[in-house]
């Protein structure tokens, strides 16, 4: 059987990562966070000292970087940093920002797109991030655009963060995601944005076992699984 590749793009707190984890989890395949490896070289900046925004800057440490995506012995998906299991600390607040801003230059996007790419040519994936049907897996079997108001999008991120034990104000939350929308959607390299074949999929009304079975209604419609 071949393998099905499944692209779910859309912007900051959407709950990409979330849906695509338990689609993956029901319908089996490998699922891949993109955020995750971008977080991760985000990470590297902030903890060097390194202005994330400045591409000469990253450009130069990307050789000193090693990102591995690997699975644990509780299914998910760990990033290690140069040997490092950085998982938990890319998931802080401060490096949201750091990672729009690396995601931005191009010589960091090549240096992740044939890992990424990789994932898909050996497994079934369900892939999420921002140009995954877009430049990552242009010829995927299934493109969803999934996405939801900023507010909604911040009120569920307020949720996560104090479940985590590290709250945030809502208006915080709110501004660094519209700001984070901003930087996504107008960068010049593979700039967020609804592929042409994907199906948009709008969650703000929904809870998320809603979103969960309006996914996988799109995805079953689309393939065998």
């Amino acid at each position: 059987m071949k393998n099905i590749s499944i692209a779910i793009d859309g912007p900051s707190g959407a709950g990409k990562s979330t849906l695509a984890r338990a689609i993956a989890a029901e319908l089996g395949g490998l699922y891949v966070d993109t955020g995750a490896i971008y977080r991760t070289i985000g990470y590297y900046a902030l903890t060097r000292g390194i202005d994330p925004k400045d591409g000469a800057a990253v450009t130069k440490s990307l050789p000193d970087i090693q990102v591995e995506l690997i699975y644990g012995e509780d299914g998910l998906q760990h990033m290690l940093l140069n040997g490092r299991d950085v998982t938990k600390e890319i998931r802080l607040p401060e490096v949201s920002l750091c990672a729009s801003a690396v995601s931005a230059h191009p010589e960091v996007r090549a240096f992740l797109l044939d890992m990424q790419r990789q994932l898909a040519r050996t497994h079934s994936v369900i892939m999420d991030g921002r140009d995954i049907g877009t430049v990552v897996l242009p010829e995927a079997d299934v493109k969803v655009y999934l996405t939801a108001s900023a507010q909604a999008r911040a009120r569920r991120r307020c949720a996560e963060l104090k479940q985590r034990g590290t709250p945030e104000p809502f208006e915080k939350v709110l501004r660094e995601i519209e700001e984070r929308d901003w930087n996504d959607t107008h960068r010049t390299v593979a700039p967020l944005r609804q592929a042409e074949d994907a199906v948009l999929l709008d969650t703000t009304e929904l809870d998320f076992q809603e979103s969960k079975a309006a996914l996988l209604n799109i995805i079953r419609k689309r393939t065998q699984l």
